[in-house]
């Protein structure tokens, strides 16, 4: 996920305030929805249940929804540029600065909080101290882990064992790669004819349930399934998006802001949808979200406006926090997790204290990060690399 902030470049063209906002209502929504997976993951540990999440059954398809977003902000910010003498250089020396501060951050925020549950593994086993260093420089450089590798330090297949969500900033990155490279190439015509395809195969996907999960939440461990998967929810809402940036044209709306939100809110409360025959109806659904609902919900975002300066810093602020608030968050979830393991703490209602901690502390956490850290690093490092003097 990732958005171009005004504290990047001086250049950039101004951005879409709604769709800011969006963005950081989705990554309030992940963080929730990453509460609640903790009493899921606890009763699995703990062999109460299944493990399976009681509540916000979709809310990983926010990532889904990060991901047309980016799209349509890349194409919007970029297309035109490449007209007018930009550079493959330039273009990932911006996304690099843009992205990659928060990257080492969250990797170092990793390493602190796997230090704090005494460097072991979710089954108790010991970590050596050199599995550890190799696992947060890994982090660091986006480097994934394989599954029963030296530097999965979790010992549950993660990506990234240090700070799980890492893993679609991992394909975000392939994503940048081949914009820069060959999709701003592309005529729209052609672009929509790989949308459309791309489009296809996530049907094939998610209602013939190929990773046998039953949802499409794949990407996060890197085997063969989970690698074409995760870059499947990259490739299509990101083509989408970039097309959507291309054919554009506001529609009337009052409202925008409301309305896309609570959508969002109820397609991730939307419960697990069993029915596997002929098809697999859960996988259906989410097909339907990605493939129709988020597209529309972008366009709605993209029509609609603020109407004062207090919904304009709301929806300012709501998107500044959305990448930090992503990208140090789950950190904690992990000592969170841990805690609902250790005091066998299955439901909302047993700890709603520290969950609602959880949440205010992240937020803030994520704020403090974004003035005290990200801001300031990008501001230089953009005068160091792209703004130089002549």
């Amino acid at each position: 996920m990732s958005n171009i902030s005004s504290a990047s470049f001086s250049d950039s063209k101004p951005h879409y305030e709604l769709l800011d906002g969006l963005r950081g209502v989705a990554a309030l929504l992940v963080l929730w929805y990453h509460v609640n997976e903790g009493y899921g993951f606890a009763e699995s540990v703990n062999g109460v249940s299944d493990g399976l999440i009681k509540v916000f059954y979709h809310g990983y398809l926010a990532v889904d929804f990060f991901f047309i977003l980016s799209g349509f902000v890349i194409g919007y910010a970029y297309d035109d540029c490449w007209k007018k003498g930009f550079t493959k250089k330039n273009f990932f020396k911006r996304r690099l600065i843009r992205l990659h501060p928060m990257v080492v951050l969250g990797a170092v925020l990793g390493l602190i909080t796997f230090c704090l549950q005494g460097n072991i593994q979710w089954d108790g086993t010991h970590v050596a101290t050199s599995s550890v260093m190799l696992a947060v420089l890994c982090g660091m450089f986006l480097i994934p882990a394989t599954p029963g590798g030296s530097y999965e330090v979790r010992g549950n297949g993660e990506m990234y064992p240090l700070n799980g969500p890492f893993w679609s900033l991992f394909f975000e990155y392939i994503g940048n790669i081949l914009y820069g490279i060959f999709i701003h190439k592309l005529s729209t015509k052609i672009l929509a004819g790989l949308t459309f395809i791309l489009g296809v195969i996530l049907i094939w996907f998610t209602t013939l349930d190929i990773s046998h999960y039953g949802s499409l939440g794949v990407g996060w461990t890197l085997d063969t399934v989970n690698f074409f998967g995760g870059a499947l929810r990259m490739l299509f809402p990101y083509s989408m998006g970039m097309l959507l940036s291309r054919i554009f044209h506001p529609i009337k709306v009052n409202g925008a802001f409301w309305i896309c939100s609570l959508v969002l809110l109820l397609l991730f409360c939307v419960p697990f949808i069993s029915a596997m025959e002929p098809f697999c109806m859960n996988g259906l659904f989410e097909s339907f979200c990605i493939i129709i609902v988020f597209p529309a919900l972008v366009w709605l975002g993209a029509s609609g406006t603020t109407t004062d300066k207090k919904s304009t810093g709301i929806c300012k602020f709501l998107g500044d926090i959305s990448y930090p608030l992503y990208m140090v968050h789950y950190p904690f979830m992990y000592l969170f997790y841990s805690w609902l393991i250790k005091n066998e703490y299955y439901t909302f209602g047993q700890s709603w204290e520290m969950s609602v901690i959880v949440m205010i502390w992240n937020i803030l956490l994520a704020y403090a990060c974004l003035k005290l850290y990200d801001e300031p690093v990008r501001k230089y490092l953009a005068k160091r690399f792209i703004n130089k003097k002549r």
